[in-house]
């Protein structure tokens, strides 16, 4: 695990004016005629709580919490999309919005350091809280932005009552003995969905949920793996039966799979869990299907997709945000395997 590079906001930082996170780079360039875009927002402010030591974290956190604040159009409601000239796009309300900012502000009202940032993203988060979707991978934001909120304050109503509708509304594992996924096809962000089984099931106490979520997980670490890497499904998806590897594959699958192992390490002590953490991370170093890096060690930022004879080389939010909330994951989890390993040589010095 010494392979990973240690996570920084620095091409984040580039990316953001006092705005927002402005959605698309050419090259390293961030592209301020394409705007700005509510989901990178709620991402940002989640990977900017937990990196709260990075310099440039209080700031982005201000401002992605303001973003979301000015996208918020009542209820569960979130405006998409912002141009450059300060006018809203007409694009109808968007599930995948809502839920990836209620996924920011519930981890920021959790793990935020700053007093206004966790304030001002919980009372975000509660006048929101009452976004429902038939979509899975919005629901599953929602839910583990609800999870994160009861975590710290497990008396809030309205999480309550999203974690337990969540439940509900997220897919079940296939029944079939081949193709266990609940849907016809992987899309994007796989992982995001027994992640959220998963996080929901804990939070319930509903154990034989748990394991159902960590059936599939497994289940799609199989899938995904290829050679000892992952292989990620492509832009259109994978099907059964189709062929690895297949392209463009994009970060936001790597970040996905990390979170979700990670929260299954977290939940059981399986090393096998931490080992497919630090394969996703491995993805962005250049264990995959081309055998290139996935990120470029200059500017921090994550490159915009793999393809079969290199990367996509612009540096846009989504995949910058992949790549160091995935270095975040596998840093992690490299800091708390240290300290397990220093931990009986502190207890025998202590007993001399």
């Amino acid at each position: 695990m010494n392979r990973w590079p240690p996570p920084s906001l620095r091409h984040l930082a580039r990316l953001t004016d006092e705005v927002g996170i402005i959605e698309h780079a050419r090259y390293d360039r961030p592209r301020l005629d394409l705007g700005y875009c509510t989901d990178d927002a709620g991402r940002l402010l989640a990977v900017v709580s937990k990196l709260a030591s990075d310099p440039d974290a209080r700031r982005l956190a201000t401002i992605a919490l303001r973003f979301l604040t000015r996208a918020h159009d009542g209820g569960g409601r979130f405006r998409l999309r912002l141009a450059p000239d300060g006018h809203w796009a007409h694009d109808p309300p968007s599930d995948d919005a809502a839920g990836r900012a209620l996924f920011g502000l519930g981890t920021a009202a959790a793990r935020a350091p700053w007093p206004e940032v966790r304030t001002g993203a919980l009372d975000l988060f509660d006048a929101a809280v009452g976004f429902r979707s038939v979509h899975s991978r919005a629901m599953a934001s929602a839910g583990l932005g609800a999870v994160a909120v009861l975590d710290v304050t497990a008396d809030n109503d309205g999480a309550r009552r999203l974690v337990a509708d969540a439940a509900q509304l997220l897919p079940s594992p296939a029944l079939a003995a081949g193709w266990r996924w609940p849907e016809p096809r992987l899309s994007y962000a796989n992982a995001l969905i027994p992640e959220a089984l998963l996080a929901v099931a804990v939070a319930r106490g509903d154990r034989q949920g748990a394991r159902r979520a960590l059936s599939l997980l497994d289940w799609l670490v199989r899938e995904e793996s290829r050679e000892g890497w992952f292989s990620f499904v492509p832009v259109g998806g994978r099907g059964p039966g189709e062929v690895k590897p297949a392209f463009d594959q994009q970060p936001i699958d790597a970040w996905a799979m990390a979170d979700a192992c990670a929260r299954a390490y977290a939940y059981t002590g399986d090393p096998r869990w931490a080992d497919a953490v630090g394969r996703a991370a491995a993805w962005f170093v250049g264990d995959n299907d081309v055998g290139v890096a996935v990120f470029d060690a200059t500017t921090g930022g994550g490159f915009d997709g793999l393809q079969p004879q290199g990367v996509n080389r612009n540096q846009g939010a989504e995949s910058t945000l992949a790549f160091v909330a995935t270095m975040a994951q596998a840093c992690a989890l490299r800091r708390r395997a240290q300290m397990a390993r220093s931990r009986p040589a502190a207890a025998r010095a202590s007993s001399r």
